[in-house]
This record gives C-alpha cells, sequence and structure tokens, in this order.
C-alpha cells in the first residue's frame, strides 16, 4: 500500500459483472479486493485482472456476518482502507412458482439482501469515521418490478432496494453515499450460472436469448462503466438500461395494471409439468436441451461467458 493508494471491494467479483466492475474500478488507479465462495473462481479471475493492477482475492460468503467482518479487516489490513464498496454477489434461480420452495427464497435473501447489508454495515463504521466513502449494491430491475418465474430473484433484490434506499438517505450529509445499482438484462454469461427449477429445458429455452441478444439484453462492459460512475458520483440511484427506466415509470403511474401485464407475460412462460423444485444448473439444461436454434440466439451470451469466466 501506498500513502497515494484508493481501495475498493468487490463482492462477488470471481466472474461476470463483479469481475467486469472490478476491472473498471483497477483501470481507474484503485487497488481492487475481490472476493466469492469460489476459490477456484477466484484464482482465475486475480490472474485476468492483475494484468489492470494490484487485486487481492478473498474467499468470503456474504451471506455470513462474521466472514464478511473478518474480509473487511483482512482487506484494510493488507491494502488499506476500504473508500469504495460494490456488492455484487447473486445467484438466479429461475421457474415457476410451483419450483420455488422456501430454501430457494431463503438462499436468495441470504446473499442478495443480506449479503448488501453486511458488506456495508461492515465497512461503514471505518467510512464514517473519515468522512467519505461510497457503497453501491447491484440490485435488479428485478428490484422495481417483480420478474415472472423469478420469485426468489426478485424477492431479494426488492430487499436490496430497499435496504440501499434507506442507507442513502440515512447517509446524507456525512461524505458518505449509497447507490441502488439497478439493471436490466445484461450479456455477461449469467444464464450458464443460473439455476433452473420446473420444466428446465423449456425455462433455459427463454433466458438464455433473453439474456444474450441484442435489445434485450446490454453489452456488458458498458453496463460496468455506467455501474462505477455511478457509485463514485455518489448518485443515490442508477438504473443500467431502457428496461429499467421503462419498469419504474409504469409502475409508479399504474402499478395495479403492472402487475397485471406482468401476470399475462407469466402464462406465456413455460408451465410446469409437475412440482419439479430441483435445481438444474444452466449449462445443464443448455445440454439437455441440445438445441441449435436456443445456442445460435444466445450465441453473445455464451461468448461472454467464456470471456467472463461463468464456465
Amino acid at each position: 500500500m501506498t500513502a497515494s493508494s484508493r481501495v475498493a471491494l468487490v463482492a462477488g467479483a470471481s466472474r461476470g459483472l463483479g469481475m467486469l466492475v472490478a476491472e473498471e474500478l483497477l483501470l481507474r488507479g484503485y487497488e481492487v479486493a475481490i472476493c466469492a465462495r469460489d476459490a477456484a473462481e477466484l484464482t482465475r479471475a486475480r490472474a485476468r485482472l492483475a494484468r489492470r493492477g494490484t487485486v487481492r482475492d478473498y474467499v468470503c460468503d456474504v451471506g455470513d456476518a462474521e466472514q464478511v467482518s473478518g474480509l473487511v479487516e483482512s482487506v484494510e489490513r493488507d491494502l488499506g482502507p476500504v473508500e469504495v464498496l460494490i456488492t455484487v454477489a447473486g445467484i438466479i434461480q429461475v421457474g415457476p412458482v410451483e419450483g420455488v420452495t422456501v430454501e430457494h427464497v431463503r438462499d436468495a435473501v441470504n446473499t442478495m439482501t443480506m449479503g448488501p447489508v453486511h458488506t456495508a454495515l461492515a465497512v461503514l463504521p471505518g467510512m464514517r469515521e473519515r468522512g467519505r466513502g461510497r457503497i453501491g449494491t447491484v440490485a435488479s430491475v428485478g428490484g422495481l418490478v417483480s420478474v415472472p418465474h423469478l420469485l426468489p430473484y426478485s424477492t431479494a433484490k426488492f430487499g436490496a432496494v430497499g435496504f440501499t434506499e434507506g442507507l442513502a438517505a440515512s447517509l446524507s450529509g456525512t461524505g458518505v453515499t449509497a447507490t441502488s445499482i439497478d439493471p436490466g438484462l445484461m450479456r455477461t454469461g449469467s444464464h450458464e450460472h443460473a439455476f433452473f427449477t420446473g420444466s428446465s429445458e423449456k425455462e433455459y429455452a427463454w433466458f438464455a436469448p433473453s439474456a444474450s441478444l441484442p435489445v434485450l439484453s446490454m453489452n456488458a462492459d458498458r453496463a460496468a462503466r455506467l455501474i462505477v460512475d455511478g457509485v463514485l458520483a455518489g448518485r443515490p440511484v442508477v438504473l443500467v438500461g431502457w428496461l429499467p427506466k421503462i419498469a419504474q415509470r409504469v409502475r409508479g403511474v399504474a402499478p395495479g395494471l403492472t402487475v397485471r401485464a406482468l401476470g399475462v407475460a407469466n402464462r406465456l412462460l413455460p408451465s410446469a409439468a409437475s412440482h419439479q423444485t430441483h435445481l438444474v444448473a444452466g449449462a445443464a439444461a443448455r445440454g439437455r436441451l441440445a438445441s441449435t436454434v436456443v445456442d445460435a440466439l444466445s450465441f453473445l451470451g455464451n461468448r461472454a461467458a467464456r470471456r467472463n469466466n461463468e464456465r
């Protein structure tokens, strides 16, 4: 650590959007700490990111408050005070309500609601004492409207939005800011790491192209730049892409109509042949489906998966 070093912590940065956010911070001169649950993924991510600057990796489950507390202590011992925190860690479970269990919802909330709570509260005392700091939480359009067949995900993201927006208001005038980041679909390759219930192959068949096709999904590198721009600027809310902007406005004007419209969309998605609650990984669902059409429609997303450590 040097006297002029600036330190950022990105939680959930071993792959996908989190890794791209970490790379963007490195390009802006930050020393970056990354954490995730998978040590092997972290090793691969660090090898890529180290070409851009100083990066340290730490194994940590953001759903565990004690692990997060230990993480922040280690980062500040190794690199220095955390000036920027961006929490990206997430899990995606796709399927109809018949395939949802209490455990699925609990896992989503532990990672995507309690994870941001744990990380923010761990860095906050030091930031308050220094009178400066930036906290960013990557939520989702699913935290603005509850997206069909993503019930656990949307439930957790609504919690993340509520916590971060409330934190932003609570920190007004302190020099510390909190930013709720609400992106739409991005071409990160996350469909290969998503989990599918119900008719898993049919669920994969709509989700993978949606997360891959231009217009429906956004270039992930551009999304990472917009996210870092918004957090460093201290903006309370960052809407990334056209879908969150429309979703927020439509729900604000006609919330009841929005829910009914989402209900229509839900009926167009695959129905559950049975109460299949077993989670099938995206890569496995893709193999079972073995569809050249879906693979062609998902080409950009599959290419992103290879690039962004999603495999």
